[in-house]
């Protein structure tokens, strides 16, 4: 039988535990945790981490932001679904929110976004208003645009100048049904794949290739198993700091509220370290021994009607939001 003392014991430490996890009492901390599938260096690491240091200086001592990188808390799919469970606070989704809200497709458009001011514009006149709230219908709240970049093709077979030298390629995208069904009508052979397991897939030739923004190529280490670097910018892709609709209701209002501003402050920042990343990452993928080369990008363009007519004729509002965000290009 234990004894009285032993007891006590034991209730001081739980009582102590109590303490430490209940917010506001003494050192006490809510843990809000980030979770993105960029590795270190990455711009979804930077931006995150940006962000935390941000927020965590305004919050005070009840709450704190903690990111996990590296897919660390899982793939982008399965940290969707932690988050609308309530298990994760933030992810930083991109392509992958077009499996969730069929609408958000539309940035798998190719050649949709001209530049980051083009972007900015879209944000502001065709996300929030036409686009966030197809995201809470499904129980997401999206508290910020931030970036995931222009996308470039990387592959071991040879230089891709035009869509053709893409026939045949066995080349990982993410999951996203149009990003798929374009890299077809360019006459790859596409496969979606978390981005965890690309590295491996390259490694191996299980894949040939790859498309990524430069930024995430670099930090992938991509360079490393990939011979050819051909510059397209086929897809401009947006990150959205995003949270479950229902639980976010739950942190008081002037957590919301310093959480909120700083994801939309923050959207310069990631522009501006995501435009500098762009050119010091040619040089960096060169020394690494990639052979570049700048494709045709007419040529994409030329090929590129087909998946236009087929995402305005199957998602609701697709051509809407199509010519809504080309009308927006100067």
């Amino acid at each position: 039988m234990r004894s009285l003392k032993t007891m006590t014991r034991c209730s001081a430490a739980v009582a102590a535990l109590a303490l430490w996890l209940t917010p506001g009492a003494g050192m006490a901390q809510t843990e809000l945790q980030f979770g993105h599938v960029g590795n270190p260096g990455s711009l979804f690491s930077q931006s995150a981490d940006e962000f935390a240091k941000r927020a965590n200086e305004r919050l005070g001592d009840d709450y704190e932001v903690v990111v996990y990188g590296s897919s660390q808390l899982g793939s982008d799919t399965s940290m969707l679904q932690k988050v609308k469970l309530g298990q994760v606070t933030f992810t930083l989704p991109s392509t992958v929110m077009s499996s969730v809200v069929p609408q958000f497709g539309v940035f798998e458009m190719p050649y949709l976004v001209s530049d980051r001011e083009h972007m900015a514009r879209i944000a502001e006149e065709v996300v929030k208003p036409m686009l966030y709230p197809l995201a809470e219908e499904q129980g997401y709240k999206i508290i910020g645009i931030w970036e995931n970049g222009f996308r470039q093709i990387t592959n071991n077979v040879r230089p891709i100048n035009v869509p053709a030298d893409l026939d045949g390629i066995k080349l990982r995208t993410p999951k996203g049904k149009w990003r798929v069904r374009m890299f077809e009508e360019y006459g790859a052979d596409p496969s979606p794949m978390a981005l965890s397991e690309v590295f491996t897939a390259l490694q191996t030739g299980t894949m040939d290739g790859q498309e990524n923004p430069l930024v995430q190529i670099y930090s992938q280490k991509f360079q490393e198993v990939q011979d050819y670097l051909s510059i397209t910018n086929h897809v401009y892709t947006p990150a959205y700091v995003t949270v479950s609709a229902n639980h976010w209701q739950q942190l008081p209002a002037d957590v919301r509220e310093v959480l909120e501003s700083t994801a939309e402050e923050l959207q310069g920042y990631v522009y501006e370290i995501a435009a500098a990343q762009d050119e010091e990452l040619l040089g960096e993928m060169e020394a690494a021994g990639m052979e570049i080369n700048e494709a045709d990008q007419q040529a994409f363009v030329d090929a590129s009607g087909p998946i236009y007519d087929a995402f305005a004729e199957e998602v609701e509002g697709g051509r809407e939001l199509i010519d809504s965000a080309l009308e927006l290009a100067e």
